[in-house]
C-alpha cells in the first residue's frame, strides 16, 4: 500500500471503490468478504464477497459500530449473520458519522499494528475524497444519488408499511387470551416485537444516513466557514436558524451538501472577486419546502453572475432544481440569496451532453473556453477542418445554433471542466 494505491482508488469509477479497496489490502490482511457503512447517500451500505461466504447485513454493522473506536482500527470477533467470525475493522473520522468499513475472515492471526495504521491511513484518504465529492455535490454524483436515495426510500417505506402491518396484526391474534399454549405465545410475542423493533432501528438507521437536522447541517458549514476565513482580516457573522427558521427539520444531505457548497463557493467569489470585503454575513432557514441560504457582504457591490458561473454555482444546482439571486449595489455591498427544494424536482433535467462522444465533449471544453478552430487544433493535435466537422455534430446533437449556446451548456453541465 503506497501513495500510488491511494491515487488509482480515488481515480477509479465509484461502483468500483470497495472492490479496489479490498484489493489493495488483499495481501496485508487477507479476507473473504469486505462492508462498508459510510454517509454515501444512495448507497450507505455496500458489500462484496463470495456468494459461498459469510454475508453481513445493515443491521450487523449497526451493531457493531458500538463496540469499535470512534477512529483508528479494531479487531476481533463479531456476530455477524447469526455466526461469531474474526473481523477487522477501519473507522475513518473524516465524515459525520465516521464511516466503517469491516474486512471479514476466516482465520484469527492478528495483523500487525503497522499495517493497520497503513490502511487505516488509506481508508481515511478513500472517505475524505467521498467526503469531498459530497460537499461539493459534483452534479452528475448528485443526480445519480438523488435518484437512487429517493428509490430507496419509497422502497423502505412500502416495506415498513407492509411489514409493520402484519407484526402489528400477528401480535393482536398472539395477545388473544383465548388462544391455547401460553408459553408459545409468550414466545411468539417476543419474537414479533424483537422483529418490530429491529425493522425500526433499520429505517432509522437509514434516515441518519441521508437526512440532517438544518440546524446541524448550519453548525458544519459555520466550521468550514472559519477554516477558510482564518487568518484572513474578514468578520464571519452567523445567523443560524432557530426553531422558527426549521432549525430542528430534517433536510436530505444532498440538499443541505449543496447548499454549503454554494455559500462557500460565494464566500469565495466575494472575497475574491472583489476588493474591501471586511464582513461577511451568513443566514439560513427553511422556508415552506425550500432551503433558503443568503450570503452578504460589505464590499464595493461589484459581485457579478459571472463569478458565480466560474465556481460552477449554477451547475451544482441545476440537478435539485436550485436557483441564485445576485443583488449588487455598488457601494452597498453584495447579497446573493440561493434556493434549494427539499425534495426532488418534479421534473428533473437529464444531461444533454451525455448525446455527446469523447471527442466531441474534448472539442466541446475547447469552446466552453472562448477558443478558436484554429486554437483547438492545435491542442487536439487534429486538422482544422475535423474540428470544424465535430463543432457541426455538436450543434446539431445539443440542439443549439450557436458556439454560445454550445458553449453555456457546457458551463452548465461542467464539460468545461473536463
Amino acid at each position: 500500500m503506497d501513495l500510488q494505491t491511494a491515487a488509482a482508488l480515488i481515480q477509479a469509477p465509484l461502483g468500483e471503490t470497495l472492490q479496489r479497496v479490498s484489493e489493495a489490502l488483499a495481501a496485508d490482511i487477507p479476507h473473504v468478504a469486505i462492508a462498508e457503512l459510510s454517509n454515501c447517500s444512495y448507497a450507505p451500505f455496500k458489500f462484496r464477497g463470495e456468494s459461498s461466504g459469510p454475508s453481513v447485513t445493515i443491521a450487523d454493522l449497526a451493531a457493531l459500530r458500538s463496540q469499535v473506536p470512534a477512529r483508528g482500527s479494531w479487531q476481533g470477533r463479531a456476530v455477524v449473520g447469526e455466526t461469531e467470525i474474526p473481523v477487522v475493522v477501519l473507522v475513518s473520522a473524516m465524515s459525520e458519522p465516521s464511516a466503517m468499513l469491516v474486512l471479514l475472515r476466516d482465520d484469527d492471526v492478528p495483523v500487525p499494528s503497522h499495517v493497520l495504521t497503513v490502511a487505516n491511513a488509506l481508508w481515511d484518504v478513500v472517505t475524505s475524497h467521498m467526503e469531498g465529492m459530497r460537499n461539493e455535490a459534483v452534479p452528475a454524483t448528485l443526480a445519480v444519488s438523488r435518484a437512487a436515495a429517493a428509490a430507496r426510500a419509497v422502497a423502505i417505506s412500502d416495506l415498513g408499511d407492509v411489514y409493520g402491518a402484519a407484526l402489528t396484526a400477528l401480535l393482536g391474534v398472539l395477545r388473544d387470551r383465548d388462544v391455547a399454549d401460553s408459553g408459545a405465545r409468550s414466545r411468539a410475542v417476543d419474537l414479533a416485537v424483537t422483529a418490530l423493533v429491529e425493522l425500526r432501528a433499520r429505517a432509522d438507521l437509514d434516515r441518519a444516513q441521508v437526512e440532517e437536522r438544518a440546524g446541524d447541517a448550519f453548525e458544519r458549514l459555520a466550521e468550514s466557514l472559519r477554516r477558510v476565513l482564518r487568518g484572513r482580516d474578514v468578520r464571519l457573522d452567523l445567523g443560524p436558524p432557530g426553531a422558527e427558521e426549521g432549525a430542528d427539520r430534517v433536510v436530505p444531505t444532498e440538499v443541505a451538501s449543496t447548499a454549503a457548497a454554494v455559500v462557500r463557493s460565494t464566500v469565495h467569489a466575494m472575497l475574491d472577486d472583489q476588493g474591501g470585503v471586511s464582513r461577511v454575513h451568513i443566514g439560513w432557514k427553511i422556508a415552506g419546502a425550500v432551503l433558503r441560504a443568503t450570503v452578504r457582504d460589505n464590499g464595493p457591490g461589484t459581485l457579478s453572475c459571472g463569478s458565480l458561473d466560474v465556481r460552477r454555482v449554477p451547475e451544482r444546482l441545476g440537478p435539485l432544481g436550485g436557483e441564485v439571486e445576485v443583488d449588487a449595489v455598488p457601494g452597498w455591498g453584495a447579497t446573493v440569496t440561493i434556493h434549494v427544494p427539499l425534495g426532488p424536482p418534479e421534473n428533473p433535467r437529464e444531461d444533454p451532453l451525455t448525446v455527446l462522444g469523447a471527442r466531441e465533449l474534448e472539442v466541446l471544453g475547447q469552446l466552453a473556453r472562448g477558443r478558436r478552430n484554429r486554437d483547438i487544433a492545435g491542442e487536439l493535435h487534429i486538422s482544422e477542418s475535423t474540428v470544424k466537422f465535430h463543432v457541426a455534430k455538436i450543434l446539431e446533437k445539443l440542439g443549439v445554433g450557436s458556439r454560445g449556446e454550445a458553449a453555456a451548456l457546457a458551463h452548465e453541465w461542467g464539460a468545461a471542466s473536463r
